[in-house]
């Protein structure tokens, strides 16, 4: 195949053998450059050239891109100014090309009066592809592009570059290793801001294109920004930001909110910080936007700047520095990841249930971040608690002092769980493994590895010799402790496993997902016994009862659900939470005044509070109020005088203490 180099021709195609164009009679060329067979064409720059596929017949026919600048200039000196300029250019893409997640530039050149230059092909399909797909992208997705290519938007811009035409199909998913790679960083764009503006050209794909840029032709690293703010709601909602832009102009970004209630491809709202990010890349107005790719990932990691960006013309507004948590939160939130852990059953003596507590409970402090998951030890001592910033503390009650802190895994931390024996504890990561640490030493035991997605819930089983832990695969494992081996994979969920729970005599295994469902595992055939249905929305936890009779589910519908195990239907619904309910933990039953055993539940939810429950009646207790952020995790200590909560307010956990 031969393919026609007039950027006008209609049909561009030829067969090897002809000399000429079949369609407009121009000369075919064989080998560009005496190198470069041009194959195809990829996409056409709306006359200004092309780009086109091409063998590098040099590297045993590389594939490789080959873009076409074919300016109309009338004048001979705007021409000069245009190859000029392309030089210059290609110089800046040179360096650019030295990044992996950019395309290197192998030639750039001129030919029969068009300007030529070669690029890297990277195998893979753009995010526009994607979408046309089916694929969908859910917070956690988002997050993972938003980390993968502001690195990148930071790299070009301290070299002085503006992208100026960032959406999904200038986004390729590399198909070698899954990075995403940022395209077209046409000479084009560039010459034709510089030598066209007197005809009011303007650079840029409507929608995703700023205000600044559009009706003034200027641009800046927030310009860039904002359309990746664009992108990450394009992706989201499969709202195209061009038919709003149509539709309303710049007025769709004040109320792009409405459209993630609108789309089929949202199954959950977004958590308040990755919209409260997305609020600072999509500010019409530039001065109230981020200012650089540093102040994003300030906000995504919470560490200072890597380094000092390069000076701009604007000011950073205070607006900028609203958003001072981890992004990574919203993964948290998503997931509502508080884990539930299987707590001994252990009869206290009380006259009544449990309705006193202390009305200003102790805080841990020492994380940098969200505490996602906290876990009592059997002795009641001592307390564990996972945080997005990757760090796993150990923390003594009896005087509230930290322990220790254990490091090891490479992303946030959203489960942890301590052995029967409470010797070892099991911390499940983002990163998706699971490490088992020596509580006494505080040294790593082993890392299991085997999941294709973050680890959302880890439970042991009684007897302290397996391990269960949830994915957002949507798989459940089970590992042999002893040996780190996965025993085996029960698969059954649509959607991601966010919680999973022993049964008291070990024999069952719970599971919660995103697909609304409860699954019942037998273990010693490690099939399913069956499904709960009666959530509306997904399912963020599950807990057995003491004596292994019922089951209890939080749900994002922010009601708890108590689950009959022999018939799989809801005995009672718990309602009085305003959002969901992230995290349910039974507490040791108690002697009421009629001298009868009594069984509660503590509940932790978005709607900043934990909630105690009388099961027998299925009423409210009392609501303990954590002043702001949300409850992502609540447990029990053994003797049930103690709840613990974490969560995003001030990153610190809170210790309740109970009396009767």
């Amino acid at each position: 195949m031969r393919c026609c180099l007039n950027p006008d021709c209609p049909n561009p195609h030829n067969h090897d053998s002809h000399q000429y164009c079949q369609s407009c009679n121009t000369p075919l060329i064989p080998l560009l450059r005496g190198r470069y067979r041009v194959i195809k064409v990829l996409s056409d720059e709306g006359g200004f050239g092309r780009t086109y596929l091409a063998e590098d017949v040099d590297k045993l026919n590389e594939w490789c891109v080959v873009k076409q600048f074919a300016p109309k200039f009338q004048e001979s000196s705007a021409l000069k100014k245009a190859v000029e300029l392309f030089k210059e250019e290609a110089k800046q893409l040179q360096k650019l090309g030295e990044h992996d997640q950019i395309p290197a530039l192998l030639a750039y050149f001129e030919q029969n009066n068009y300007l030529f230059l070669v690029q890297q092909f990277i195998d893979g399909q753009n995010l526009s592809q994607e979408l046309q797909q089916g694929i969908t992208y859910n917070e956690s997705k988002i997050l993972q592009l938003l980390l993968d290519l502001l690195p990148v938007l930071k790299f070009i811009h301290d070299r002085g570059i503006i992208h100026r035409d960032i959406k999904p199909q200038n986004i390729i998913r590399r198909q070698r290793d899954g990075r995403l790679v940022l395209i077209d960083f046409g000479s084009s764009k560039q010459l034709t801001v510089t030598v066209q503006t007197q005809i009011g050209t303007t650079i840029g794909s409507h929608g995703y294109t700023p205000m600044e840029q559009m009706h003034n032709g200027e641009a800046y690293p927030a310009s860039d920004l904002f359309s990746l703010g664009t992108t990450c709601f394009h992706l989201l909602t499969g709202v195209r930001p061009s038919q709003l832009w149509m539709e309303h102009g710049y007025s769709w970004v004040s109320s792009w909110r409405r459209h993630l209630s609108n789309s089929g491809s949202v199954k959950v709202p977004l958590s308040g910080y990755l919209s409260e990010v997305l609020d600072n890349l999509l500010q019409t107005d530039i001065q109230q936007r981020y200012q650089s790719a540093d102040e994003v990932l300030k906000d995504l990691t919470n560490e200072p700047s890597f380094t000092s960006a390069p000076a701009t013309l604007l000011t950073v507004s205070s607006t900028t520095q609203r958003v001072n948590r981890l992004l990574v939160y919203a993964a948290i939130l998503l997931l509502g990841l508080g884990g539930v852990w299987y707590l001994q059953a252990r009869v206290f003596s009380s006259h009544q249930p449990v309705n006193k507590v202390s009305q200003a409970p102790s805080t841990l402090k020492g994380h940098a971040s969200d505490v996602n998951s906290v876990a009592f030890a059997p002795d009641g001592v001592t307390l564990a608690s996972g945080s997005d910033d990757k760090t796993i503390k150990l923390w003594n009650l009896a005087n509230n002092q930290e322990i220790r802190t254990l490091k090891g895994h490479s992303q946030w931390i959203w489960t942890v769980a301590f052995s029967p024996d409470g010797q070892t504890l099991a911390s499940g990561s983002a990163d998706k493994t699971i490490k088992l640490w020596n509580v006494s030493s505080g040294k790593e035991i082993r890392t299991l590895a085997g999941n294709g997605d973050g680890i959302t819930s880890v439970a042991f089983s009684p007897d302290g010799k397996i391990l269960a832990s949830g994915s957002l695969d949507q798989k459940i494992k089970l590992w042999n402790v002893a040996t780190g081996k996965e025993i085996h994979t029960l698969s059954g969920h649509s959607q991601a496993v966010a919680s999973v729970a022993f049964s008291p005599d070990g024999q069952t295994l719970a599971s919660g997902g995103w697909d609304k469902k409860i699954k019942l595992w037998n273990l010693t055939t490690e099939k399913e016994i069956r499904t709960f249905e009666g959530h509306s929305q997904l399912v963020q936890a599950v807990a057995f009862s003491p004596d292994g009779v019922s089951l209890a589910s939080g749900s994002k519908d922010k009601t708890i659900k108590l689950w009959n195990l022999v018939t799989g239907e809801a005995i009672r619904t718990l309602t009085g939470h305003t959002d969901k309910v992230n995290s349910i933990v039974y507490l040791p039953k108690s002697i009421n005044q009629k001298n009868q055993t009594v069984a509660n539940l503590a509940s932790g939810s978005s709607d900043n509070t934990v909630k105690l429950w009388n099961l027998e009646t299925g009423k409210e207790i009392r609501t303990l109020k954590t002043g702001s952020g949300y409850i992502y995790a609540v447990a029990s200590s053994p003797n049930g005088k103690m709840i613990a909560s974490g969560g995003s307010a001030d990153n610190i956990i809170k210790i309740w203490q109970i009396s009767n």
